[in-house]
């Protein structure tokens, strides 16, 4: 028999008794028995290993660079801890820069969570903790004192938890649809909508492409960009047959207006350099009508061998699905597909995206992006878990959202010491990272 809204609420509050809520606040309440270094090179198994040293260049930056490019060291310090037990579809890599803004199906432009690669079902507090600690970070590497940081991940928790308590009241299905309405006057917000309204696809068309004998044809832009030939380029091209039987039959519809003109590999963020991305350049209405899509190499989430007794066959379809989960509106054309013993995510590449630029979150702008975080990850852990549950565990006080503060300024400052060593690592040799983070790999199809 399904559980009453009262009997779902008492559950959550009973979990309590597994975890407290001042217990989330405790980054050492078991001793750290791995080596961070050691799970960052191990993380790297699969990808292209030539393209590893721009990854690390890129890591190299900043502590908040760091961050970005380590979830599997959060994700193992996270799963030595106890958790609540509540799961829902975790973001799996929630951290400042993966919110952004992109185009709806219908042409809308949203602000929302833009990266789904660490994507996985697990005890929403993992994704709580690893945007809070985010903030703490970015607001650093933006110019705010640690004190203020702090604060501003609190208003983000507190902004959880008072959205969480809210959808735990309302209709499941109004929840379920519920879209988070902003005002462009949050600064870093608005610079993002700006950006998204100027990504349009024709314009990455004048970017990525050359005419070549009156046919549109992909540059070489290397380090980032390079066109894909031969045997490989096929591969690619072979693969959309397998992506385009799992379309619904209106999307496949419009899919098949589009015809394949040329095949490129593109290197893509920090956390992501070294997985294969390839992006196929399609035709629709004569050459003005362009659409890109990506091809991105999915791996076991981060997070994967933490929740051993979930198993996924395909990574990209895991990613593909734990968006769908969590996000009311997501790409009209996403899917997956496999290329030899790779598994790969598809999605419209840039489609009117916009990105955080951390210099927007000066004055207020760290906070009040918090109090969209917050609001985000409240709706996509209502959709994909039990708002009533996590709003029993929560409660209406203050406790859990000052534990939240104290674990993400723990978690920064043990972020900084990883950084640390992470450059003592490149200074030592064991980690080759390339002299710019901007380096051309070698002149080698991955």
């Amino acid at each position: 028999m399904i559980a009453t809204q009262k009997e779902r609420t008492q559950f959550g509050r009973s979990r309590r008794e597994t975890v407290s809520r001042a217990a989330q606040a405790d980054l050492r309440s078991k001793e750290r028995r791995f080596d961070p270094i050691a799970v960052l090179r191990a993380a790297a198994d699969g990808r292209v290993r030539q393209l590893l040293p721009i990854k690390y260049a890129r890591m190299k930056v900043s502590p908040f660079a760091f961050f970005r490019g380590a979830a599997s060291i959060m994700a193992a310090d996270l799963g030595r801890l106890p958790h609540s037990g509540l799961t829902v579809q975790l973001c799996g890599d929630a951290h400042v820069q993966n919110l952004g803004s992109f185009a709806a199906p219908d042409g809308a432009l949203v602000f929302d969570l833009n990266d789904f690669d660490e994507t996985i079902r697990g005890p929403w507090e993992w994704d709580i903790k690893r945007m809070a600690a985010s903030l703490v970070l970015a607001g650093g590497e933006s110019g705010h004192t640690r004190p203020r940081c702090k604060d501003a991940a609190e208003m983000f928790a507190e902004s959880y938890c008072r959205s969480i308590r809210e959808f735990a009241n309302l209709p499941i299905l109004q929840v379920a649809r519920r879209q988070i309405h902003r005002q462009e006057s949050i600064r870093p917000i608005h610079a993002a909508l700006r950006q998204s309204q100027r990504a349009r696809p024709v314009d990455l068309l004048e970017k990525f492409t050359e005419n070549h004998r009156g046919q549109h044809r992909v540059r070489d832009l290397r380090p980032g960009f390079w066109r894909v030939r031969g045997g490989k380029a096929r591969e690619v091209l072979d693969s959309l047959a397998a992506y385009r039987e799992i379309l619904s039959p209106d999307r496949r519809h419009l899919f098949d207006l589009f015809r394949p003109i040329d095949v490129g590999f593109k290197v893509v963020g920090t956390g992501s350099v070294g997985l294969r991305d390839y992006v196929v350049l399609f035709e629709g209405n004569g050459a003005l009508d362009p659409m890109f899509l990506q091809i991105k190499q999915e791996t076991p989430s981060a997070y994967a061998q933490w929740l051993p007794d979930l198993v996924h066959p395909h990574q990209g379809q895991r990613a593909a699905e734990g968006q769908r989960a969590v996000q009311p509106i997501s790409d009209l054309l996403l899917g997956w597909t496999s290329i030899g013993e790779h598994q790969y995510l598809v999605r419209q590449l840039n489609d009117h995206k916009g990105s955080i630029d951390l210099q927007k979150l000066r004055g207020g702008g760290l906070e009040s992006l918090a109090q969209v975080a917050g609001e985000l990850l409240a709706r996509g852990h209502a959709r994909s878990g039990d708002a009533c549950e996590i709003s029993g565990y929560c409660g209406a006080g203050t406790k859990v959202t000052r534990a939240l503060r104290d674990f993400a300024g723990q978690y920064a400052d043990q972020t900084d010491d990883d950084y640390a060593a992470f450059l003592t690592a490149i200074k030592k040799g064991l980690i080759k990272a390339a002299e710019t983070q901007d380096a051309a790999p070698e002149k080698k199809q991955p």
